[in-house]
C-alpha cells in the first residue's frame, strides 16, 4: 500500500546462489540490497522458464528502462516475502540516495502518514465477437438422447423395520404376473437386400463387482411398561373429594396455559435472542483456529486427495502427506494402464517453501496410511491400496533435511522460524527416493490397508500372539488392518538363519546389481516379506468376518511421550554410533523372556460402524486342535457408518475416542455396558477426528462439508463447543502438533489435495489448573451412571418376570376351583338374576308385591 513500484518475491537457495544474493553472506542487515543485471535475469528465464523465481515479474523486468534492477532483502517480512524488487528507476534512486529533509521536517517526518492506495474498480467493456463462438458451438458435443433419472425412496419410519417374506402362488392372485408374448408387428417390418457378411466368434469376458455402502442412520425405539392402579385404587380415587376439588381449582389455569402455548413459544431463550453469545474464555478472536499456511502439489497432472498426514518427530516445520488419485474402484480399473505411468508418492512439505516438496518417497501403488518409526524417524512404513507394506530408509538424506537456518531475530509476527532448507547442491532428481523393501503380494493383504501401527520397543510378540520382552531394544514389529477382514502382524527382522548357498547361486546374486540409490537396510525383506501372524475377526455363527478400518493398541499412548527418546537416539547416531537397523540379524540370538500380566486386548473399528474389543492371542480349538482367533470380548454397533478414527487419549490410557458415520463416542477400557459418551446425529457425516495433545477435554472432529467441530467437555458434553469452516470439500485427516509452549499447530487435509496448517489459539492449547482431574471425575461419574442404568435394567427385568409369574398363577387358580365352589357361584348368579327380574316387573307394574312374594314362594 502506497508503494506500487515494489514487487515482493520468494527466492530459494538455488536462486540466491545463481544471482549471488545469499542471505547473511551477500546481503546483510547493513547492506540489504543487490543490483542485478537484466541480462542475467533473461538468461535465467531461458534456462529455467516458468520455474524461475523471477517469472511472476517477467513483464516488469522486460519493460524496465535501465540495465540493472535493485533487489532488496526484506529481513522483517515487511511486504510478506523474503525479497522485493523495485520496478522503476525513480524508486531505485530514492532507495539508494534518499532525499534529505529540512531540519524542520525531520521533527515531524514520523507523523507524516503514507499515501493511501485508491482502488479503481474495473470498467466493463462491450463484447466484440470475432467468430470464436461458432467454432466452439460446432466442436461441442451435445447429447442427442434425453437422460432418464430414477429416484428410489421410502419413509423414514420404515428404516430398520423387520421384514417378513412368505411364499405366494402367482396364479392364485390377480395381476401377480403378466406374460409378454412375442408377436410380429407389421408396422415395423424392414425389407433388406441380400448382402455378403462374414462373422468371427470371439469370447467376451467381463468382470464386474459392486459394493453397497450403508450410510443411513438407524432408528431406535424403546418401550416403557406403564404403572397401573388396581381396581380398588381406581374406585377410591374416583370417589375422592380432594381430587375433585383439586381438578376444579386448576382447570381454569390449565386452560389459560394451553392457550398461551398456542399463541407463543414459552420455552424460547430470551437472552440468546437478545445478542450473540460470546465464548466462555474470551471473544471469538481467541477461540477460533487461525490459518497459518497451506500446501498444494502444483506439479501433479492428475487430481489427487490426501489420505494420511504425519508430522516429523524430530525436525520442526516438516510434515509428510500421502496422496492418492481421486478415482472410484471402477475408474481405477478403467484407467489402470495410465495410473501405472504416474508415480505414487509421499510428499515432505516445509514451512520455508510452500510450493516445492522437499522430498518425495516413491511406492508401487497409492499409499493410504503410513507412520514414522518411533525409535528411528528415518525409517518409514506405509500401506498400499493393493495390500502391500512398503518400507523406506531416508538415513542417507538425513544431513540434507536437518540443515537448520533460522530467520531474522527481529521478527515480531512469527515465532516459528523456517527450519528446513535444502543444500545448495541438491537438485530435483535427488528429491525422489525409492522404497527399499516391499512385502509379498501373494502372502499379505488382498485389499487396501486402512491402518498401520509400529509396536513399541518395550515388547514383541510371536506367531501365537504371546508377549515377550523386546530382544533388540528397537521397534521391529508392525500391525496392519485391511478391508480384506484381516489384521496382520509383521516383523522386519529375518525369521530364519541364513543357510549356506552353493557357489553358483552366489555368483548369480553377485551378478545382480543393486541400484546405488536404494539402501540395503531391508533388502532381505524385498518381495519375500510375509506376515508373522494373521487374525480374522469372525462374526460367530455365520461364515462372514468383520471388516476392520482402524485399530488402537493398549500401548499407543506411549508413542505420544517418546519424543525425547527419539531425539536422544538420533543424536547418538550422529555421534558415530552404529544404526541398530543396519544389523538386525544379531537380535535373533537373544533369549525370549515372557511378560506376565500384559494386556493383549485392543479396540477395532469396522466398516459397518461396529466397535470391537478383542484379543490378538490365539487359542486352540478343542474340536480340530488348530490355533484359532479368540471370539471378541465385546461388540457394540454405535456408529451408523464406517469408523474412521479409533484413538486413545494421550492423558488417559484407558479412554478411547471413536468417530464414524454421523456421531462420536468415547469409551473406557474395561466397561462392557457401552460408551461413556455418545453424541446425537450430526447434520453432516463425520470423516476424521483427533484428541488435543495438551488439553484432556478437547478433541477435533472433521465433517464432509469442510467444517471442523471442536468439542470441549468442560464447556459442553452434548454438542460441540464451536464449529469452524476450513474448506469447501470433505476433510480427510486431522493431525495436531506442539511446536513450543506458546505455539501449536493443527494440520487439516481435504479431499482436493490441499493441506491446511492452522494455529491453535491459547484457549484450546493451554489447559486450566485442574482440567486433568476434572475430566477424570467426569469419566468416573459417567461410569457410575452406566452402572446405575444397568442395575435399573436388571430391576425392571426382574419386576417384569414377577408380573408374568403372577399372571400365570391367576390363570392357574381359575382352573383349580372345586365343584362345590362352582355350584355356589352359579346359585348366587341365579339369585341375582331373579332379583333383577322381580325389580323390573314391579317397576313396569305387571306384578304386585304380594304376587311377587307368592311367585318367589312358588319358585
Amino acid at each position: 500500500m502506497g508503494h506500487p513500484e515494489i514487487y515482493p518475491l520468494v527466492l530459494t537457495t538455488k536462486t540466491q546462489e545463481i544471482f549471488n544474493c545469499r542471505v547473511d553472506e551477500d546481503v546483510t542487515e547493513e547492506q540489504p540490497y543487490k543490483l542485478i543485471k537484466k541480462e542475467d535475469i533473461f538468461a535465467d528465464f531461458a534456462n529455467r522458464a516458468a520455474v524461475s523465481d523471477f517469472y511472476p515479474v517477467k513483464k516488469i523486468v522486460q519493460e524496465y528502462p535501465g540495465d540493472e534492477l535493485l533487489l532488496v532483502y526484506d529481513r522483517d517480512f515487511k511486504y510478506g516475502l523474503n525479497f522485493y524488487l523495485i520496478g522503476t528507476e525513480e524508486g531505485k534512486e530514492n532507495y539508494l540516495n534518499p532525499p534529505e529533509l529540512p531540519e524542520e521536517q525531520e521533527e515531524y517526518k514520523d507523523h507524516i502518514p503514507e499515501e493511501t492506495y485508491i482502488y479503481k474498480p474495473p470498467i466493463s467493456k462491450p463484447w466484440v465477437s470475432l467468430g470464436s463462438e461458432k467454432e466452439i458451438e460446432e466442436e461441442s458435443v451435445k447429447e442427442s438422447t434425453k437422460q432418464i433419472t430414477y429416484m428410489i425412496s421410502r419413509k423414514r419410519s420404515e428404516f430398520g423395520a423387520p421384514i417378513k417374506f412368505s411364499d405366494q402362488n402367482a396364479s392364485s392372485v390377480k395381476d401377480a404376473y403378466i406374460e409378454c408374448t412375442a408377436y410380429p408387428d407389421k408396422n415395423f417390418t424392414l425389407k433388406q437386400l441380400e448382402r455378403d457378411v462374414g462373422m468371427q466368434v470371439v469370447p467376451q469376458i467381463k468382470e464386474t463387482s459392486t459394493q453397497t455402502r450403508w450410510t443411513c442412520p438407524k432408528n431406535a425405539t424403546t418401550q416403557y411398561y406403564p404403572r397401573e392402579f388396581l381396581e380398588e385404587e381406581k374406585e377410591a380415587l374416583g370417589q375422592s373429594k380432594t381430587l375433585t376439588e383439586f381438578l376444579n381449582s386448576v382447570c381454569t389455569s390449565v386452560e389459560i396455559a394451553l392457550q398461551q402455548n398456542e399463541i407463543m413459544n414459552t420455552f424460547i431463550h430470551d437472552w440468546k435472542c437478545l445478542a450473540e453469545e460470546e465464548g466462555t474464555f474470551g471473544d471469538k478472536t481467541d477461540t477460533h483456529l487461525k490459518e497459518y499456511q497451506s500446501f498444494t502439489d502444483l506439479h501433479s497432472l492428475t487430481e489427487k486427495m490426501i489420505t494420511c498426514v504425519s508430522w516429523h518427530p524430530v525436525i520442526y516445520g516438516l510434515i509428510a502427506v500421502s496422496v492418492a488419485v481421486r478415482l472410484s474402484f471402477e475408474e481405477r480399473v478403467h484407467f489402470s494402464g495410465k495410473l501405472l505411468l504416474q508415480p505414487s508418492l509421499i510428499l515432505f512439505w516445509s514451512f520455508s517453501d510452500p510450493i516445492h516438496p522437499q522430498l518425495m518417497l516413491e511406492s508401487p501403488d497409492d499409499i493410504f496410511c503410513f507412520q514414522f518409526c518411533p525409535t528411528d524417524p528415518n525409517i518409514i512404513a506405509g500401506g498400499c491400496i493393493n495390500g502391500q507394506v512398503v518400507m523406506w530408509d531416508i538415513t542417507a538424506h538425513a544431513d540434507r533435511i536437518e540443515n537448520i537456518k533460522a530467520g531474522g531475530s527481529r521478527s515480531k509476527k512469527v515465532t516459528l522460524k523456517p527450519m528446513f532448507l535444502l543444500e545448495p547442491e541438491s537438485n530435483k532428481e535427488e528429491m525422489y527416493i525409492r522404497h527399499c523393501a516391499v512385502s509379498s503380494i501373494e502372502s499379505g493383504h488382498r485389499k487396501v490397508i486402512t491402518d498401520i501401527h509400529w509396536l513399541p520397543d518395550t515388547f514383541e510378540i510371536n506367531r501365537l500372539g504371546n508377549v515377550f520382552e523386546n530382544r533388540s531394544g528397537i521397534s521391529c514389529q508392525l500391525v496392519t488392518c485391511s478391508a480384506d477382514c484381516t489384521i496382520c502382524f509383521w516383523d522386519i527382522r529375518p525369521q530364519k538363519a541364513v543357510t549356506p548357498q552353493p557357489q553358483a547361486e552366489k555368483k548369480k546374486e553377485e551378478s545382480i546389481e543393486i541400484p546405488f540409490d536404494i539402501p540395503s537396510t531391508f533388502l532381505h525383506l524385498d518381495l519375500s516379506w510375509k506376515p508373522l501372524s494373521k487374525i480374522r475377526l469372525s462374526k460367530g455363527e455365520t461364515t462372514l468376518d468383520h471388516c476392520p478400518t482402524k485399530l488402537s493398541l493398549s500401548e499407543d499412548n506411549l508413542l505420544y511421550k517418546a519424543q525425547e527418546k527419539i531425539l536422544a537416539q538420533s543424536k547418538a547416531v550422529k555421534a558415530g554410533e552404529m544404526n541398530p537397523y543396519q544389523n538386525l540379524e544379531n537380535a535373533l540370538s537373544n533369549i525370549l523372556k515372557p511378560i506376565d500380566d500384559f494386556c493383549t486386548k485392543f479396540f477395532v473399528g469396522t466398516e459397518e460402524g461396529e466397535v470391537i474389543y478383542t484379543d490378538w492371542k490365539m487359542e486352540r480349538d478343542p474340536e480340530t486342535g488348530r490355533f484359532m482367533t479368540k471370539k471378541p470380548v465385546s461388540l457394540y454397533t454405535v456408529h451408523d457408518g464406517a469408523v474412521h478414527t479409533v484413538q486413545r487419549s494421550p492423558f488417559y490410557k484407558d479412554i478411547i475416542l471413536t468417530v464414524g458415520g454421523w456421531n462420536v463416542a468415547i469409551w473406557k477400557e474395561g466397561i462392557m455396558t457401552g460408551p461413556l459418551l455418545q453424541s446425537c446425529c450430526a447434520p453432516k457425516r463425520y470423516t476424521s477426528g483427533h484428541w488435543s495433545l495438551t488439553r484432556p477435554g478437547v478433541f477435533y472432529i472433521g465433517r464432509e462439508d469442510g467444517y471442523i467441530d471442536i468439542w470441549d467437555l468442560l464447556e459442553k458434553t452434548h454438542e460441540p463447543a464451536q464449529s469452524q469452516n476450513i474448506c469447501i470439500t470433505m476433510i480427510m485427516y486431522i493431525k495436531p502438533w506442539t511446536f513450543s509452549a506458546k505455539q501449536q499447530f493443527i494440520a487439516i487435509a481435504d479431499y482436493y489435495g490441499t493441506l491446511h496448517i492452522l494455529e491453535i489459539p491459547w484457549t484450546l492449547s493451554h489447559p486450566s489448573t485442574n482440567e486433568v482431574s476434572s475430566i477424570s471425575h467426569y469419566f468416573e461419574r459417567e461410569v457410575k451412571h452406566l452402572e446405575y442404568v444397568e442395575q435399573r435394567k436388571n430391576i425392571r427385568e426382574q419386576e417384569r418376570r414377577e408380573m408374568e409369574l403372577e399372571l400365570e398363577k391367576k390363570k392357574v387358580k381359575t382352573f383349580q376351583k372345586s365343584k362345590e365352589q362352582l355350584e355356589a357361584e352359579l346359585k348366587m348368579d341365579y339369585e341375582s338374576y331373579l332379583e333383577l327380574e322381580k325389580n323390573i316387573l314391579s317397576n313396569l307394574g305387571l306384578t304386585k308385591v304380594k304376587d311377587s312374594k307368592s311367585y318367589m314362594e312358588l319358585i
